[in-house]
Order: C-alpha cells, then sequence, then structure tokens
C-alpha cells in the first residue's frame, strides 16, 4: 500500500517549458536571479522542489519553484536561464519536459503518457 501512495505522489506533468530572465522581483518577493536554479508554475506551492526533465535530450535539473507562469499558452512551467542552460535549451528557448515533484509537498496531476 505504502508504494502505491508514493506512486501517486510522483505524479508527473508534461508540456512545453520556456526560459525567461527578465523582471527584478518574482511572485515570492524574492529578488530575480537569472543564474539561480529557480522557476515559475501556475500552481504549485513556492519552495517546492521539480525535476524538470528535457525530453528531447534526456537531461534533467532539480529547480525550486519561486514565481508564477508560465503565461505563455500551452507551457506548463518557465525557468531561469541557468535552469535552462543545464537542459540545454538556450538556443530553441522552448523545449518539451517532464515535470516531477520531488520536495516541499506540492502536488501535480499528472498528464504523461
Amino acid at each position: 500500500m505504502a508504494g502505491w501512495a508514493g506512486q501517486a505522489e510522483a505524479a508527473s506533468q508534461c508540456g512545453k517549458a520556456s526560459w525567461y530572465s527578465m523582471g527584478t522581483k518574482t511572485a515570492s518577493g524574492e529578488r530575480m536571479n537569472a543564474s539561480a536554479l529557480a522557476a515559475a508554475h501556475r500552481s504549485l506551492p513556492f519552495g517546492t522542489r521539480v525535476r524538470v526533465e528535457n525530453l528531447s535530450n534526456g537531461r534533467s535539473v532539480v529547480v525550486r519553484i519561486n514565481d508564477r507562469g508560465p503565461y505563455s499558452g500551452g507551457r506548463v512551467i518557465d525557468l531561469t536561464r541557468g535552469a535552462a542552460e543545464r537542459l540545454g535549451m538556450i538556443k530553441s528557448g522552448v523545449a518539451s519536459v517532464k515535470v516531477t515533484v520531488v520536495g516541499g509537498g506540492g502536488k501535480l496531476k499528472s498528464n504523461c503518457s
């Protein structure tokens, strides 16, 4: 039973990610740091840690949610430039990703096949 509950908590969200480096403050009140490993998500609580995997190259990074967004249609997460560099998506600007909560209590509805 415990294994099943753990699987439910590890639900993943798949979709498009983009990156940003504009602004002086995040929605959580923190100073924007483009080189930090952080991200914006529409609903996850601030402080939630998620693993973001670039589905085209297999690279992944763990980021902390400290902002709200993305506000562009069809995107599930906005990453700082530092996180986007780790994922190898600076040139393309957008990547297909899988987002999985790894800490902080936030939960996602799974939409990955």
